[in-house]
């Protein structure tokens, strides 16, 4: 059996991922946490799993549990995810997200583990402002980073390649782009819509959902989807190589919300609201992935009405 380390394992896509491998009889999960709220994202699976309460930023805690553990796959998913809150504590989110990730190639790089491949999760964040003629974005495509969570993850993309040429560390590169589904925050633009719909439906609100930019397109995958073509991209990548992850097709915002208010049980309005605007929001990004399906042969399984649904059943559930 495969020996795999999942950082952030109860996170939105460790969760997911963790899952997806337990079904496998080809892997032994090992993964860490951070608090033991976010547990119940793996509740069902928990007694599968060998969890490590630390926070990554703890070098010489992952360093041990680096030793202990001697993974083959290593999948760095461990972050601060979210753009909108990169705005309000800019140093955090990027000392955090470059500094776990240092500790974790150092602890590999330290432990001889030359055999052990890492997954870098970066994300379709880093290429910002794209303009029109630069659609669909490709890996070649240039940064224009407009919020520091992309900095960071620009940093994060880089030090990956930065280990592979320095150390020869067997590290893959991926670049995902919006992936949603069960579980996610709030904070996030889907989740946020479902959760409120979840409320009103409930009678907990108004029956009001006040909202920011609706033009906006983002390239939307299931997040099943999404950490299948992570293990697929563990597999079959080539060290030092990047890859981009996302379905080909954007969707301007206000089709994800007319979609799910139509799985709405009540009646629910619109309206606008100006502080919702994010600063320098990218008008559109849309993933050309003809790089990783033709390594891989990916493709979504699950629509997107689908996932819609299932994430307002998720919210549904526990508002």
């Amino acid at each position: 059996m495969k020996r795999v380390f999942i950082t952030g394992i109860s996170g939105f896509a460790g969760s997911h991922l963790s899952e997806y491998l337990v079904k496998s009889d080809e892997y032994q999960v090992s993964g860490t946490y951070l608090t033991d709220e976010s547990l119940v994202n793996i509740s069902n699976i928990k007694d599968k799993l060998n969890l490590i309460k630390i926070d990554l930023n703890d070098a010489k805690k992952v360093k041990d549990a680096v030793r202990k553990i001697k993974p083959d796959l290593i999948f760095h998913l461990a972050a601060f995810p979210s753009p909108i809150d990169s705005f309000i504590n800019p140093v955090k989110t990027l000392t955090n997200n470059i500094n776990i990730q240092v500790n974790v190639l150092e602890a590999i790089k330290n432990a001889n583990l030359g055999n052990t491949k890492i997954l870098v999760v970066s994300s379709a964040d880093i290429y910002g402002m794209v303009s029109k003629e630069d659609l669909p974005i490709s890996e070649e495509t240039p940064f224009k980073p407009v919020n520091p969570y992309a900095v960071s993850k620009i940093t994060q993309d880089f030090l990956g390649l930065q280990y592979f040429l320095s150390y020869n560390i067997n590290i893959i590169r991926v670049r995902p782009f919006n992936h949603i589904g069960p579980r996610q925050s709030s904070n996030f633009v889907v989740s946020s819509f479902a959760k409120k719909i979840a409320e009103i439906e409930k009678g907990d609100m108004e029956l009001v959902i006040k909202v920011g930019n609706l033009n906006a397109k983002r390239d939307f995958t299931d997040v099943r989807d999404m950490v299948y073509a992570y293990t697929l991209a563990i597999e079959k990548g080539t060290s030092g190589a990047v890859y981009n992850i996302g379905s080909g097709v954007s969707y301007k915002i206000q089709e994800i919300l007319d979609k799910l208010l139509s799985f709405s049980k009540v009646k629910i309005k619109v309206e606008l609201d100006q502080t919702l605007f994010r600063p320098g929001d990218e008008p559109e990004l849309v993933c050309n992935n003809s790089k990783f399906v033709k390594l891989t042969g990916w493709k979504q399984k699950i629509s997107l009405d689908e996932t819609l649904k299932d994430t307002l059943d998720y919210w549904r559930k526990i508002v």
